[in-house]
């Protein structure tokens, strides 16, 4: 069931983010409250259903979680300086949310049975219907944009064009009308920008320098954009992000899934593997609380080339950790999962939305954990290599994903610092080209253009 849920949640991540493109976060978020009602309530009477109604249960809880997830990144965009640190929490939300069902079995028994799950699963029915009051109330019905973002959509020509709608209509003295109101609206919207920011003032300033130092700091903002989903997801920005998280995203629900019999081979003791695992479910989720603070510092204060050679760092000592048959080195590990995980999910959100843009990051970074989700389906595979081809013993196979993300990794951090470098040497370019139009006073006192 677990393999099951996770390839779900990771797949339905691309149809969220269409849907979140072209309907905004509250269409997202009333779809994401109705699945975990409905997924509540199925495991509220499974077991007085005439089939096993805790695997639809299962389902519709892992599908109905993207939908609201996914649809509160753009709330990072609510305070730009502070952008890091909201993912963050978000991210560190979600990961804490297994606690809730360990809390529940700690009740569960503390209550002698008496708590069942169906009043358990009653009870959270609070939490889809909480979700659906929220985006009625005080939730925005359209994602946050930068400024940035803003005025880049408004002054594309492009806008002026809509298929869908003009190649239903015949008259051309009509689509051309049709047309031109639209670049009139378009127009319109960039004035209502400028002067909103004009009125502003000092606030208006403060959240320009805000964004300036955001972009200043990433070394890769806005790379891609403006561009089309299409160009984004064909270029090297996407395939190798795509393929570092396609790996990560295995290497993590493997463990996940496995750790209990991987630690049962390498301390060939079934009672310290049994110790292990119960400090992983208690650490799993206090590791999502406790790095929320740490990565919203490192995202809003370090490059993202930085950002992602630290991932690719965390994650090759996790992985040699992960092969060492010692119980230090088993709770090192845990402990180490535990933070980057958290880490790991942030940064490859934050990264989509520095590279790629609000405008098109539902589809992108739906796309980007959907393919991870289809692959996880690979899980069964390793599992059965470990035990048939190796005979129980993890090693060979956490070497091999040990090994594929390393090379990855180093491409996607060589690639993305390039880029980086490249940008910031065109901006300088752009800024010394700028320089030259001034204009310099002559020894005589008249004036001449800086560049003749």
């Amino acid at each position: 069931m677990f393999t099951t849920a996770a390839v779900a949640t990771n797949v339905c991540a691309l149809p969220v983010g269409t849907i979140l493109d072209r309907y905004g976060p509250r269409v997202c978020g009333i779809i994401g409250s109705l699945l975990l009602a409905i997924g509540a309530i199925f495991f509220a009477f499974a077991s007085q259903a005439p089939f096993d109604g805790y695997i639809p249960g299962y389902l519709f809880l892992a599908l109905g979680g993207p939908f609201v997830f996914i649809s509160s990144f753009q709330l990072s965009n609510t305070f730009p300086r502070h952008s890091g640190l909201i993912l963050a929490l978000l991210t560190g939300a979600f990961d804490s949310s297994s606690a809730v069902f360990l809390f529940y079995h700690l009740i569960y028994n503390a209550s002698q049975h008496t708590f069942t799950p169906q009043k358990f699963f009653l009870v959270y029915l609070i939490v889809p219907i909480c979700i659906c009051i929220a985006q009625f109330t005080f939730m925005p019905k359209h994602s946050y944009k930068t400024v940035g973002e803003l005025v880049t959509h408004a002054e594309d020509p492009a806008n002026d064009i809509q298929p869908s709608i003009d190649n239903h209509i015949d008259d051309e003295a009509h689509l051309a009308r049709l047309r031109e109101e639209r670049r009139q609206r378009r127009e319109s919207i960039i004035d209502e920008i400028t002067s909103l920011l004009s009125r502003k003032g000092e606030e208006g300033d403060k959240r320009t320098k805000q964004e300036e130092r955001k972009k200043h700091i990433s070394g890769v903002w806005g790379a891609l954009h403006g561009r089309s989903a299409v160009q984004q997801i064909r270029s090297p920005w996407f395939i190798l992000i795509t393929f570092f998280t396609v790996i990560q995203m295995t290497r993590i629900n493997y463990f996940v899934a496995t750790i209990r019999t991987q630690y049962e081979h390498l301390l060939s003791s079934h009672d310290k593997a049994v110790q292990v695992n119960n400090f992983f479910d208690a650490a799993l989720p206090l590791g999502g609380v406790a790095s929320i603070p740490v990565i919203g510092l490192v995202l809003d204060n370090t490059s993202t080339p930085f950002v992602v050679g630290l991932l690719v760092t965390v994650a090759t000592t996790i992985g040699v950790l992960g092969v060492l048959p010692y119980l230090w080195a088993a709770y090192a590990n845990i402990i180490l999962f535990v933070l980057y995980r958290p880490l790991y999910y942030t940064a490859v959100s934050d990264y989509a939305a520095k590279v790629f843009g609000f405008h098109t990051f539902g589809r992108v970074y739906g796309l980007i954990i959907c393919l991870a989700g289809l692959l996880n389906f690979s899980q069964s595979g390793l599992d059965a290599l470990t035990h048939k081809a190796f005979g129980g013993d993890p090693i060979p196979v956490n070497v091999m994903l040990l090994v594929l993300a390393l090379a990855v990794g180093v491409a996607l951090v060589g690639f993305v610092w390039f880029k980086s470098r490249k940008m910031e040497r065109d901006k300088l370019e752009d800024e010394a080209e700028g320089a030259t139009e001034q204009l310099m006073p002559e020894p005589n006192g008249e004036v001449m253009d800086g560049d003749r």
